[in-house]
C-alpha cells in the first residue's frame, strides 16, 4: 500500500510539470470589473528566443449578461514601445449557455491573445488588460461590468505535435 502511494505521487508530480504554462497570474475581482480598473501584469525573465502562446484567462459567473466580451490589451515592451489591440471575445452559445469549462454557475474561459510570440527584448513587459463593453446604441460603455471575477494570463511553451 505504502509503495502504490509513493508511485502514485511520484506519477502525479511528473504529469504537472509537463504542462505547458510557463508563467501565469491572475487578478481576482469582487464580481464587479470597474471600468476604471485598469488591470496591470508584469511579465519578467521570459526568454527571447522561444516564441510563446499567450491567453488572457476570464472566469466569469451567471451574473454576466453579455453574449461578448470585448477587451483592450496593451502589451508595453522594454524599450516603451507598446502595442495595443480592441479584441472581442464570444462568451456564450446562441442559446445561452456558457462556453468555458467548470461545473456549475462559475465558467472559466482560456482566451487566445498572441500566437506564436517572441518576446524578443530582455526585460520586463507589462500586460495591461481593460474592459471596454458597451450595452447596444449607448456610446458610453459599461461603468461596472457584473459577473467578472478574475482575469489573467497565462504563456505557453509551443509544444511539438
Amino acid at each position: 500500500m505504502h509503495k502504490t502511494l509513493i508511485s502514485l505521487s511520484v506519477f502525479l508530480g511528473l504529469l504537472s510539470c509537463s504542462s505547458p504554462t510557463i508563467e501565469s497570474e491572475s487578478w481576482s475581482l469582487p464580481g464587479v470589473w470597474d471600468k476604471k480598473e485598469q488591470i496591470a501584469f508584469k511579465i519578467k525573465n521570459v526568454d527571447t528566443l522561444s516564441p510563446y502562446n499567450v491567453f488572457i484567462n476570464i472566469r466569469n459567473t451567471n451574473d454576466y449578461k453579455y453574449n461578448n466580451l470585448f477587451l483592450i490589451t496593451a502589451l508595453e515592451h522594454p524599450n516603451g514601445k507598446v502595442i495595443t489591440d480592441t479584441l472581442e471575445y464570444r462568451m456564450a452559445n446562441p442559446d445561452g449557455s456558457w462556453l468555458g469549462t467548470g461545473i456549475g454557475s462559475v465558467k472559466e474561459n482560456k482566451l487566445w491573445y498572441k500566437e506564436k510570440l517572441n518576446f524578443s527584448e530582455s526585460g520586463t513587459y507589462t500586460l495591461y488588460i481593460d474592459h471596454a463593453v458597451r450595452n447596444n446604441g449607448e456610446v458610453d460603455g459599461v461603468s461596472k461590468l457584473e459577473g467578472i471575477t478574475d482575469v489573467g494570463y497565462s504563456i505557453e511553451a509551443i509544444t511539438k505535435e
